[in-house]
């Protein structure tokens, strides 16, 4: 009796990217980490790739509380840099990615043979869901910085999250931004929060922010959506746009009653070396909160 043949379910988007930067983001292993996951409870911890026809590749995917992880590998049967990928991974299911260049837009098609566990339409979405988070990575890779900072904490990880969030503790640690620092909104995944200060000439700024995602005591990631400036909302103009999409990730490690947390922030040229060197007193100050 012949085997069942699979489905093949085909799934594409167009990024405003020249094709050279999109097929370099594509296989990078360092981009791959950034951009390889559905949603924002998982992520990608570990990412090898072999680029080349024989060669093998291995992205190592994770929710991000630990609670379950697999590795997504297999052997590349096809590789036409800026063009073609093919690759059949380890439970013999073939994949095929397209990368089709019309000068500064790029288009990715990619079809793969579904599998048997789960229905068509929830792989289609999970597949999809992957790929536009890559063209949100493409589109904005060059224009924002990110920048990582980490400290340990005696404290335990749910008491560091508790810290760092409470209206009041919030305003302390925030402090060396702004001596003002402070938020308004909820930290419920889903919500929009702004956070606020007052301004050199004493008028009320800051951002407005969406909580992307809360895992309490693991992990919280903000994306910034637009500016607060005297009373109004902006969410167009250059200075907004810079910002749009910007990201500000907390992420909350155990260990022996420690916690490392790690922030990974974006930010533009401008303010770059100002966070760097402010980024790391607010964290001491934190600390202090914690460890007091």
């Amino acid at each position: 009796m012949e085997a069942k043949a699979r489905k093949i379910i085909t799934i594409k988007t167009s990024i405003a990217v020249a094709v050279g930067r999109v097929w370099n983001l594509w296989t990078g292993p360092d981009h791959i980490r950034e951009w390889n996951h559905a949603s924002d409870d998982w992520h990608t911890t570990r990412a090898e790739s072999d680029l080349r026809v024989g060669g093998r590749f291995l992205s190592r995917m994770e929710a991000r509380d630990g609670s379950v992880g697999f590795d997504f590998s297999g052997q590349f049967t096809l590789v036409e840099p800026n063009r073609r990928i093919e690759y059949m991974l380890d439970d013999d299911r073939k994949v095929q990615i397209s990368f089709i260049s019309d000068g500064e837009i790029t288009t990715i098609e990619e079809s793969f043979e579904g599998e048997d566990v789960n229905a068509v339409e929830l792989q289609r979405a999970g597949w999809q869901a992957i790929l536009d988070n890559f063209k949100k990575y493409a589109e904005s890779f060059g224009v924002l910085i990110k920048l990582h900072f980490e400290i340990m904490i005696n404290a335990d990880a749910a008491e560091v999250c508790k810290a760092m969030i409470d209206e009041k503790h919030y305003s302390e640690w925030t402090s060396v931004f702004n001596p003002t620092s402070r938020y308004s909104g909820s930290w419920a995944k889903g919500s929009v929060i702004r956070f606020l200060g007052t301004e050199q000439d004493g008028t009320e700024g800051g951002m407005i922010s969406r909580i992307r995602e809360h895992i309490p005591g693991s992990y919280i990631s903000i994306e910034h959506l637009g500016m607060f400036r005297n009373g109004q909302e902006i969410t167009t103009g250059d200075e907004t746009e810079a910002w749009k999409g910007a990201r500000e990730d907390y992420t909350f490690t155990r260990g022996d009653g420690m916690t490392l947390l790690s922030v990974d922030t974006d930010t533009v040229l401008k303010y770059r070396s100002y966070f760097e060197d402010i980024w790391p007193l607010a964290l001491k100050k934190l600390k202090e909160i914690c460890e007091h």
